[in-house]
């Protein structure tokens, strides 16, 4: 998100909890909300005092939340008193997810999802444990998995479907929405418990009409359902002709970065959210073309970087959200990323598993 608003024009402070060279580059100042605790994470008291610094220059026009804030809205609530917050509110981030509320609302209004309930299913098999407040499917679990369930977590069970893991990115000014283009998921294992995973995706991917109307219908009536604003996403199985809803990310989403070289996504969020303005449709139209895929290369041991494997990391042009030389790196932590292009989804994945493995042999080398 840094580099989107650096390169849309802003001026940027950010804060994360990684602190990648990317990032760093495309920031004016940098700091970390990350928790010191092992586990990657958002760290709230870092980041109501991060924030309320940002708030003492008045030239801080405000602050845009991304991943792992739907699993805390109660900061987000806080962070919007502190600052501006410039994307969907807290209240209606509670709402979204809310696996109760998201789920009745589309059955209310008559929109396909995998059969939830709240008690654990008996027998198990065939059903997945989730966390409405867990992000990037690293929360997901078979419903009988011995790891207890957490419940500030808010977990639910979910019937598992047949279908391709596809997202909707969109933006949404709190009654109407523009879709800029669907993906498809890049979703595997992550060791033996986690059989979820997010790793990446693959887009612009073209719908046949009839659903591609269908979809653009339903997100305008989740919009004004929920009041959702700026830049979001929403995450649906496709099985041949047939879909089926998962959940809605009521913030900017990782898929963005598939369409930075078409449209400043970040000037349409902030115009989205403060002004209610949309980008017209021509420009928000996917442009046929050449697919790209990114993918997040996830460690495989622990590891501390070294300089010249950062540098060597640095120095290939499809390797990016790029980690400094010392960062330590547990195993199943995100060690960086690679993008790829080509014609054809089966395409793009197979460029992106030979680029992974020739990062992972570069490393191993360095």
């Amino acid at each position: 998100m840094a580099e989107a608003a650096a390169r849309d024009g802003y001026d940027v402070i950010a804060l994360d909890a990684f602190g990648d060279v990317d990032t760093r580059r495309a920031a004016l100042r940098w700091r970390s909300i990350g928790r010191d605790d092992g586990p990657l994470g958002i760290d709230p008291q870092r980041t109501l005092e991060a924030l309320r610094k940002a708030a003492a220059d008045r030239q801080v026009l405000g602050w845009v939340a991304g991943s792992g804030f739907e699993g805390q809205p109660e900061l987000l609530g806080r962070g919007a008193q502190a600052l501006p917050l410039i994307g969907t509110p807290a209240e209606t981030v509670l709402r979204v997810r809310d696996p109760a509320g998201f789920f009745g609302m589309l059955d209310w209004l008559g929109l396909p999802h995998p059969e939830v309930q709240f008690d654990a299913p008996d027998p198990p098999s065939g059903w997945l444990r989730k966390e409405a407040r867990g992000t990037g499917g690293w929360h997901i679990r078979p419903a009988d998995d011995p790891h207890p369930a957490d419940p500030e977590q808010q977990p639910y069970y979910q019937r598992e479907a047949p279908g391709t893991p596809m997202s909707a990115l969109f933006i949404a000014n709190g009654r109407e929405a523009r879709v800029l283009g669907i993906s498809e998921l890049i979703v595997r294992p992550l060791g033996a418990h986690r059989p979820h995973v997010y790793r990446g995706a693959i887009g612009p991917v073209a719908l046949p009409a009839a659903l591609a109307v269908g979809l653009d219908t339903t997100l305008h009536t989740l919009v004004a359902a929920f009041g959702l604003r700026g830049l979001c996403s929403l995450d649906f199985l496709l099985d041949g002709d047939r879909w089926s809803l998962l959940e809605i990310n009521p913030r900017p989403s990782a898929s963005a970065v598939l369409y930075g070289d078409r449209l400043a996504w970040m000037r349409a969020h902030v115009d989205a959210c403060l002004h209610g303005t949309l980008p017209p449709a021509e420009a928000a139209a996917p442009a046929p073309g050449a697919l790209r895929g990114s993918e997040i290369v996830f460690a495989r041991r622990a590891v501390q970087l070294t300089a010249a494997q950062a540098e060597a990391l640095a120095a290939r042009d499809d390797c990016h959200d790029l980690p400094a030389a010392g960062s330590r790196h547990a195993p199943g932590d995100p060690l960086c990323s690679v993008d790829a292009q080509g014609t054809r989804v089966t395409e793009v994945r197979e460029r992106l598993a030979e680029k992974r493995a020739a990062l992972r042999a570069s490393l191993a080398q360095t």
